[in-house]
């Protein structure tokens, strides 16, 4: 498999958890072109992986993004350059150039939600539109204290259109999220956890990056095919009835309940032992 390689974003492994950087720190992370391109290649790569069983995204210099990057992509939000013979474009392929960008920017983001992995977030410092995208597609939010959220979109003009007007509904409930939206304020983290946008909030950039890791390597400790099995159950159960939700996951676990992490499971516990998962 060919490294991955990014100007924008770096990968570290460590045993069973993987740590996905947002890495240009030069910029306060802001989201441009190379972002939303190697965005989804990094978490293809991470879920391809079996070695690797959870992920955490966190980001390098002082905030986790301050959202879109608007010097190197407003020129496309707003214009749909020529066609292929070097003649103007018509409206109509202007339009359909600016929706086939906006989808692009969605699906990488949603990449996020996809990954059959726990997707854990480390956030800190600015975590502005597009970051608070971000951070919704993800399974756990942990917080440090200096963070500051805000969907900002209003403010520039713009309906947020990367997944926090569908996600943070089921995350914080639609009173939050139109407070959040309409007025595109500032919320600090300790207001983030009250409404439940982040699951902790605690001490430096450093310290959430550690408590994400050791929750991730809690995670990882577990069968993987439980916890991703669970996660998949979750999302299938989202928008569903009840009964629908058991019905889904009555189906799961009679494919997939018999395995050899369950032997272990039983095994371990008959002997007074800590389990060893294979994921088999």
């Amino acid at each position: 498999m060919t490294p991955f390689e990014s100007s924008v974003i770096s990968m570290e492994k460590d045993g069973a958890v993987a740590t996905i950087w947002l890495d240009r720190e030069e910029a306060r992370n802001a989201l441009g072109p190379d972002f939303w391109r190697d965005l989804p290649r990094a978490i293809k790569e991470l879920s391809e992986d079996d070695s690797i069983r959870c992920i955490v995204i966190a980001a390098k210099g002082p905030h986790f993004s301050v959202g879109l990057d608007l010097k190197a992509m407003g020129g496309s939000l707003m214009s749909g350059g020529t066609n292929s013979e070097g003649t103007p474009s018509s409206q109509a392929s202007k339009n359909a150039a600016g929706y086939n960008m906006i989808r692009t920017m969605q699906d990488s983001v949603t990449s996020i939600e996809l990954c059959p992995k726990p997707v854990i977030a480390a956030i800190h410092g600015y975590c502005i539109g597009g970051g608070v995208d971000i951070i919704a597609a993800c399974d756990v939010r942990f917080s440090s204290q200096d963070a500051l959220y805000s969907v900002r979109e209003a403010k520039v003009a713009i309906v947020a259109d990367l997944g926090s007007l569908q996600r943070l509904p089921h995350i914080i409930g639609l009173g939050h999220v139109k407070e959040l939206a309409y007025s595109g304020k500032d919320i600090t983290a300790q207001r983030a956890a009250e409404i439940g946008l982040v699951n902790d909030a605690l001490g430096s950039a450093d310290d959430v990056v550690e408590r994400a890791r050791a929750f991730a390597r809690e995670v990882a400790s577990n069968s993987p095919l439980a916890v991703q099995g669970t996660k998949a159950v979750l999302a299938a159960s989202q928008d569903v009835t009840v009964e629908e939700g058991l019905e889904f996951v009555a189906q799961w676990n009679t494919l997939y309940l018999q395995s050899n992490d369950l032997v272990e499971a039983m095994t371990a516990f008959m002997e007074k032992r800590d389990p060893t998962y294979t994921g088999t």
